[in-house]
């Protein structure tokens, strides 16, 4: 019996057993199983398998993808986003390859990427799914483009991309497992755990091998926080739901719509300033500026980093043999104590700061 029928056997048991107190057990390690052959399943393939069209380059200072059905609108808002000429037409499938284009906004070059339309089942690999979905994991900002007219299909959307491991708006779970050479399974928790039991942490974790280990949890986790745990590959990304076309639609249309959403129409041009605002908000860009230690700092071109970096992490951006060289830093701004203060590689950047590097002699 090959992974896939044993995976299509084991969500047929999955979503045939009841859920109650009774059942919990046998769930959890339905799950974990259930995990542990999709990771299979998608691990890289042998050399020579073809994903002609989907080798993209990350450029930039952000990456963002374009996910939904086909024929929802995603190479027309490429083109009003970036100015791309990527093909469109008014039916399906028309974009076959993964097609880039760059937005810049507010000093940032940010990398948009218009990939084919997935289908239900793309994680299983129908519709090239997986290699869409393969791209999706790598990106910073996920944007889910929905047609007006379908938009109960966000939920589906938001499946595949789960079922591929991407974790949509969440953070990875506060858990802590080390391996060790014997002395089984010790567990601890710095908050009360209601979801979960030593019998269930120890055999989710057997699922995968592992028993001897060392497990902290710093949260109140589930099932499912502790197989993205164990498991180790899931990616957590930011996401936006786009509603497209909606000139096409009325006022009282959109209010009877119960989810979020930044309604445009790519074709019109509608809202694409407010889009490209709410993008770099999701993005969580800030923008600092270098100092040559005699001259006045360059304002016009910003260097972009990620909320929470630092002197270090701006350093690896400038040259790679900055970090080798670096003594200390002069800041200037929000994070600085006082104009000029002197820091360490540690000192944590704000939006705005201008900061020189000095180096040894």
């Amino acid at each position: 019996m090959g992974l896939e029928d044993k995976l299509r056997l084991l969500e047929e048991e999955l979503a045939r057993t009841q859920k109650n107190k009774a059942t919990e057990y046998h769930i959890g390690l339905l799950k974990a199983k259930i995990a542990k052959i999709r990771r299979e399943l998608a691990a890289p393939k042998k050399a020579g398998t073809s994903s002609v069209g989907f080798d993209v380059k990350k450029t930039g200072d952000a990456t963002v993808v374009l996910i939904g059905l086909p024929s929802v609108g995603k190479s027309t808002l490429l083109n009003a986003l970036c100015g791309t000429k990527s093909k469109t037409a008014p039916y399906a499938f028309t974009t076959l390859n993964c097609i880039p284009g760059v937005m810049e906004h507010k000093g940032a070059k940010i990398q948009i990427l218009d990939l084919p339309g997935i289908i239900i089942g793309a994680h299983e690999g129908k519709g090239r799914g997986r290699e869409i979905l393969s791209v999706a994991r790598s990106a910073d900002l996920v944007l889910i483009v929905l047609d007006v007219f379908q938009p109960a299909i966000l939920q589906k959307i938001k499946e595949e991309l789960w079922e591929a491991g991407i974790r949509l708006d969440e953070e990875p779970p506060k858990i802590s497992i080390t391996k060790r050479a014997r002395g089984g399974i010790e567990i601890s928790s710095t908050v009360p755990l209601t979801h979960l039991d030593s019998k269930m942490i120890a055999a989710i974790l057997g699922e995968y091998g592992l028993h001897n280990a060392i497990v902290v949890f710093h949260e109140d986790a589930t099932v499912d926080r502790l197989i993205d745990a164990v498991v180790g590959n899931r990616k957590y990304i930011r996401s936006l739901v786009v509603l497209n076309k909606v000139d096409m639609v009325t006022e009282e249309y959109l209010a009877k719509l119960n989810f979020s959403y930044l309604p445009v129409s790519a074709e019109k041009g509608t809202n694409m300033d407010r889009l490209k605002e709410e993008i770099f908000a999701r993005l969580q860009l800030i923008r600092v500026y270098t100092k040559p230690r005699l001259d006045r700092p360059d304002l016009s071109e910003p260097l972009m980093l990620k909320v929470g970096s630092t002197i270090e992490d701006a350093c690896k951006r400038l040259h790679k043999d900055l970090l080798s060289q670096f003594k200390y830093a002069l800041v200037w701004g929000k994070s600085a104590k006082f104009p000029g203060q002197k820091v360490g590689l540690s000192h944590v950047l704000q939006d705005g700061d201008i900061f020189s590097i000095i180096k040894k002699q």
